[in-house]
């Protein structure tokens, strides 16, 4: 295997604090050169009710500042371990738009949902996105995670490709020791297509293993996929095929060949460099191994090349680590993080490097095809970077600009562990998330909850405050303030007393009015005297 003479560079970014959103799963999307951050930890909060940043870089300090939305966007959840690719149109007057499927919600949660979000707007400043959920029938994936999905072109036509992942037990088999275990995904191969919202499986005998966290790139009407992992057999096998999809007038035809020279790894990062040129970075080649080699893939009209490259020069530190993350961040840039070490004064400290390998040039087209990959970890139960520590980075308080007034400020925040569903609300609170079954009617899948307003307020879970369902529904319906039941002795006690209005008394009326006496003048005088003589 030859090797590619192009050199990368590695550049740190200065540790920064106040924020704590970014860990393994997180994606970015690139519109226009601007990159966006997707895939929070936990649910939005009041600063960023969107979940969605934007990445401001400036002086090796990287800033993240809320996105907006239009009024007729749905709701895009945080997902984790999504599968993102770009949709770029076949003109330029047709804006960049993602696609986005699966993924994990901050309640652990798998989405079967997709969407499709692009800019609306964008004025000096501000981006205005907008967020629509295609509503898909027919052979409709299930909820997922670690796979990925492609968009191919072929005969003037689109579809979207989904393949691989890894899905909970079905719900039949789940016990309480395996409520959240994992397993491959029937390596089936989805074509969807957005204009009809039809969704069409195909079974390859050239599939016969389910797949997660793979590469796979798409150049007109074929896809390759390389890599991955294989959570049954808990192998990394060197894998590379290549699908082919045709879109004729009637059905589609789908073919897979198999082909040589793959490459044992999972959780890779790709980048495109050039037209035809990709760079794939980091993953790993084994449950405690990093892969600390890259390869330079070109691709042709019917063919794949994979060649080794120089590796940058990495760090002692992300030498000496045992897990990384990234993801693309477009125009030849990987954004890695790895975590950072005990002496650190920040516990949930890291270090983030930006790798650049090379960008596309302007003149080149990108529309011709897009790759699609997943996380930088493998979270299946068989490898040990599930329970990984939480990752994060954020900016100086000092370091933000006076005219930064979007900046996101995760001070303002609550605590995660203070507004999840599986918490420990009060002394006598017995919620698992293991063993949780519905209790009202009106549970389906988490367990209902009731706002305490004593303080700043806090969370309890209703099953556990002994309330009933008609009070639990009154409660929801009228406007009135709860207290749970370790401080509503302690709100009755500091209510304050009710403003009695005074009683309105009505003045007492004299019993004599006194008039003011009226001088007599002498011409009045004069008059009255002829008057009585």
């Amino acid at each position: 295997m030859t090797q590619s003479a192009d050199i990368m560079s590695l550049q740190m970014i200065s540790a920064i604090n106040n924020s704590s959103l970014i860990q393994p799963g997180f994606s970015l999307l690139n519109f226009d050169g601007q990159v966006f951050f997707f895939g929070q930890k936990g649910w939005p909060k009041r600063s960023c009710p969107t979940g969605v940043f934007l990445l401001d870089l400036k002086k090796n300090e990287l800033k993240l500042k809320p996105a907006f939305f239009s009024k007729d966007s749905c709701y895009l959840p945080p997902l984790r371990y999504p599968a993102v690719c770009a949709l770029r149109g076949r003109t330029d007057s047709e804006k960049c738009q993602y696609v986005i499927h699966g993924g994990k919600t901050p309640n652990n949660e798998l989405s079967d949902k997709i969407y499709v979000m692009g800019v609306v707007c964008k004025p000096s400043k501000k981006i205005t996105f907008k967020c629509t959920e295609k509503e898909l029938v027919g052979d409709v994936p299930e909820a997922r995670y670690g796979h990925t999905v492609n968009v191919v072109h072929s005969r003037g036509k689109s579809v979207s490709v989904i393949f691989g992942g890894r899905s909970y037990i079905p719900l039949g088999q789940r016990t309480t020791e395996k409520w959240n275990s994992v397993v491959d995904c029937m390596p089936h191969v989805f074509l969807v297509d957005f204009e009809f919202g039809c969704c069409t499986s195909y079974i390859l005998p050239e599939l016969q293993d389910g797949l997660s966290f793979h590469v796979s790139i798409a150049r007109n009407d074929t896809i390759y996929i390389l890599g991955g992992h294989s959570l049954e057999n808990n192998i990394r096998p060197p894998n590379l095929y290549r699908l082919k999809i045709d879109l004729p007038l009637g059905s589609p035809a789908v073919s897979c060949t198999i082909l040589p020279g793959g490459i044992s790894v999972s959780s890779a990062l790709v980048t495109q460099t050039g037209d035809k040129e990709f760079v794939m970075v980091g993953g790993y080649q084994c449950d405690n191994q990093k892969r600390m080699f890259c390869n330079t893939i070109t691709l042709e009209d019917n063919n794949i090349e994979i060649v080794e490259r120089e590796t940058p020069d990495w760090t002692p530190d992300i030498k000496h680590c045992k897990i990384w993350f990234g993801s693309d961040m477009g125009n030849g840039a990987i954004l890695l993080g790895i975590p950072g070490d005990n002496r650190q004064l920040i516990s949930d400290a890291n270090y983030f490097y930006i790798l650049r390998c090379g960008g596309a040039r302007e003149d080149e087209e990108e529309a011709a095809q897009t790759c699609s990959q997943t996380s930088t970890e493998d979270p299946g139960d068989s490898t040990p970077f599930e329970d990984s520590e939480e990752f994060c980075f954020s900016a100086e308080a000092n370091s933000f600009d006076d005219d930064d007034i979007d900046t996101y400020n995760e001070d303002d925040e609550e605590d995660e562990s203070e507004t999840g569903y599986w918490i420990t609300c009060s002394a006598n609170c017995d919620i698992d998330i293991n063993t949780w079954v519905p209790f009202y009617s009106t549970e389906l899948n988490k367990p209902a909850m009731i706002y305490c307003s004593n303080g700043d307020g806090h969370w309890v879970h209703a099953q556990c405050m002994d309330l009933s369902e008609g009070m639990l529904i009154h409660l929801s319906e009228a406007n009135v303030k709860y207290f749970c039941n370790e401080h509503v002795d302690l709100a009755r006690g500091l209510q304050t007393p009710k403003k009695v209005l005074p009683v309105k008394k009505q003045p007492m009326k004299p019993l004599r009015r006194k008039t003011s006496m009226k001088i007599a003048t002498p011409v009045k005088k004069s008059f009255l005297r002829r008057l009585f003589e």
